[in-house]
């Protein structure tokens, strides 16, 4: 029987897709005012091409990365045009290789045991969305994030736990934010095989006083072999990356890499609710006031994204609980662009099959609409101080900002609860819906 959702068809089209994107990109950049190259993709390739003679990548003004990148874009500072856009090939590939990554996992027990076309279908949020295409061939490196992080969960599912803590300790080295996965893998590593808890009733009140261990017990219990050999490996992994690049680098490599995040202020195409107070904070001398709303924004973005998420449903659902964690990051993030929504929606397909939003497809709709209508209308503010000249900080972008904020924790909430019940209703939908 035809089907559209065919492995060949669907990476073909992946790759046509990004084709199609990256030759209209060149003709944009030849011909129109407004080019289709990112900005931080010149950064990375001048980068690169100061590695490339013996110096630092962070020569470069305001490249912030790991040293990693600019070794990776190296051929880009070769002397033929062509080489280029060796950055945009490699970025662009690693989408269709996530995406590899995504069907396999939903193939697997532990992703749902989809048959080959609905993993397909699920796994074409990815490999099919224009927007991922755009950006990656636009010169955006999230794609290289994204294949390590999904490669991550693929380790996790299968258990290859030395080769998850590596995946964890290179993702962390190369971008901080997937540290908040840390949590969420060693709290769900603690949870039995289904085989072992499957048809095992749960203990009685009397039963589970009996059987309470010791302080002692608990604590040897918790770093069980899998959590040990987890920690050390992603330590060491994330350890010597840094030792290497601090050994050839120095103190750049920290400021630039890690420190500068911690004060960051980035007011411009910025949809967070902490926009317009940063761009007001960056205005003030630093001795008015020795309270940082910079760092201060760290406490409800961590205390959420990293603690209470991973606690309350890591033991549920693993990739669900990533997802959450990623958009609750994003969201409460002081620092909120479209290429940050790819950290969330590679990890999209997992949560889909079982979510109240396609159960309940007036309320996708809903969300989506709102997701989208928001943002568009912060779009609308920022044309209008950018390219207009018109002050729109107030009440415009706070405004618009805070809306978007807003529908964004509102799609959290049923977030969170779809994935705590994610056990009992994956048990209710059928492996060909």
């Amino acid at each position: 029987m035809f089907s559209v959702f065919s492995i060949l068809r669907v990476f073909l089209g992946a790759i046509g897709l990004r084709v199609i994107f990256f030759i209209y990109g060149i003709l944009q950049d030849a011909y129109a005012p407004v080019k289709y190259t990112d900005i931080d993709y010149f950064v990375f390739t001048d980068a690169a091409r100061y590695v490339s003679q013996g110096r630092s990548p962070y020569e470069r003004e305001t490249y912030r990365y790991t040293p990693l990148l600019a070794w990776l874009l190296i051929p880009t500072s070769w002397q033929h045009s062509i080489w280029f856009s060796f950055g945009k090939v490699l970025f662009a590939a690693s989408d269709i290789i996530a995406g590899w990554f995504i069907v396999r996992i939903l193939q697997s027990p532990g992703g749902g045991a989809m048959s080959t076309e609905r993993a397909l279908k699920y796994a074409s949020i990815w490999l099919l969305n224009p927007m991922v295409a755009a950006i990656s061939t636009r010169g955006s490196s999230e794609g290289l994030l994204g294949v390590i992080v999904i490669a991550l969960l693929w380790a996790v599912n299968r258990r290859r736990i030395t080769l998850a803590g590596i995946l964890l300790g290179l993702a962390v080295h190369f971008k901080i934010y997937p540290f908040i996965y840390g949590p969420s893998i060693i709290w769900f590593l603690e949870s039995p095989s289904p085989t072992e808890s499957k048809d095992k009733p749960p203990p009685t009140a009397i039963q589970s006083i009996r059987k309470a261990p010791a302080i002692k017990d608990t604590i040897l219990n918790f770093m069980n072999p899998s959590r040990v050999i987890l920690l050390v490996s992603s330590l060491a992994t994330f350890t010597s990356l840094n030792i290497l690049m601090y050994a050839i680098y120095s103190k750049p490599f920290l400021e630039h890499t890690f420190f500068y995040h911690l004060t960051r202020i980035d007011h411009r195409h910025n949809f967070s609710p902490y926009n317009t107070l940063l761009h007001l904070s960056s205005a003030l001398p630093d001795h008015v006031s020795n309270l940082k709303l910079e760092s201060l924004a760290f406490i409800p973005q961590l205390g959420i994204s990293a603690f209470l998420i991973p606690v309350a449903l890591a033991k549920k659902d693993i990739a669900g609980t990533m997802l959450a964690q990623t958009f609750a990051f994003v969201a409460f993030n002081k620092v909120c662009t479209s290429q940050y929504f790819l950290w969330y929606l590679i990890l999209l397909p997992f949560y889909l099959p079982y979510s109240s939003f396609l159960a309940n497809p007036r309320l996708g709709l809903t969300a989506l609409t709102l997701w989208i209508g928001t943002q568009a209308i912060w779009l609308h503010q920022a044309y209008r101080l950018e390219f207009l000249g018109l002050s729109t900080f107030v009440p415009g972008l706070f405004i618009s900002g805070l809306l978007f904020f807003a529908v964004n924790a509102w799609i959290l909430g049923i977030m969170v609860e779809d994935i705590g019940e994610s056990r009992r209703q994956r048990a209710h939908v059928g492996k060909d819906r």
